[in-house]
């Protein structure tokens, strides 16, 4: 049986996951706002993709995603949120495109937010293993700030994945690698966006971008 795992169809993923996380358990998140926490990649710039396992067949409803500041530990301020999507009615992936640029090696917290449906709506879970999730009942949005209280699991984590771009340029910044999605350089005082960049290596060069 197929389980949670980070980096593959959970937290921080370079590719969508596309199989049912089936050996994990089960969290009610209709009628809830949900966050958990992930760290994103070293070089990550964009979240491109964020989606979640619907494991059974129910009622329609409009469901939100988004990603929140980590605030000392717990979900604090919600930076990026998509707020009208459609869940269907089919067991499945849920996915929306985004376009939301994050940092590396940043600490996170990916969330979910569904409208209450008749029959429950379930996602996956895991209780250890990860950095903890959150939840809040009874909401009919995001909140901004999460205001979610004590951590529901302090090391749990939540079947919430997001599709992020790797940058293949760093730079280093007070000890910090920040990925860079574009570079300018300036000649004759004025900025000219650099389309492409190789480096030599062993007299043989290599494209960095």
């Amino acid at each position: 049986m197929a389980d949670l795992i980070v980096g593959t169809n959970c937290g921080f993923v370079t590719t969508a996951p596309t199989t049912d996380p089936e050996g994990s358990i089960n969290l009610t998140v209709d009628n809830y706002a949900s966050a958990s926490k992930y760290t994103s990649p070293p070089l990550a710039t964009t979240i491109t993709e964020i989606g979640w396992w619907c494991d059974f067949a129910t009622d329609e409803t409009n469901f939100e995603v988004g990603i929140y500041a980590d605030n000392a530990g717990v979900p604090g301020a919600l930076l990026f949120s998509d707020t009208t999507n459609a869940k269907g009615t089919t067991q499945g992936y849920k996915t929306v495109s985004v376009n939301w640029n994050i940092s590396g090696n940043t600490n996170y917290w990916l969330a979910l937010q569904v409208d209450e449906t008749p029959t429950q709506t379930i996602i996956h879970r895991l209780i250890s293993g990860g950095d903890g999730y959150d939840n809040i009942f009874n909401v009919t949005t995001l909140p901004d700030p999460f205001n979610g209280g004590a951590l529901t699991d302090s090391d749990g984590l939540l079947g919430i994945y997001a599709v992020v771009t790797i940058a293949n340029l760093g730079i280093n910044i007070a000890d910090n690698w920040k990925g860079m999605k574009s570079m300018k350089i300036n000649i004759g005082d004025v900025w000219k966006t650099v389309t492409g960049l190789q480096i030599n290596i062993g007299d043989v060069w290599k494209t960095v971008f």
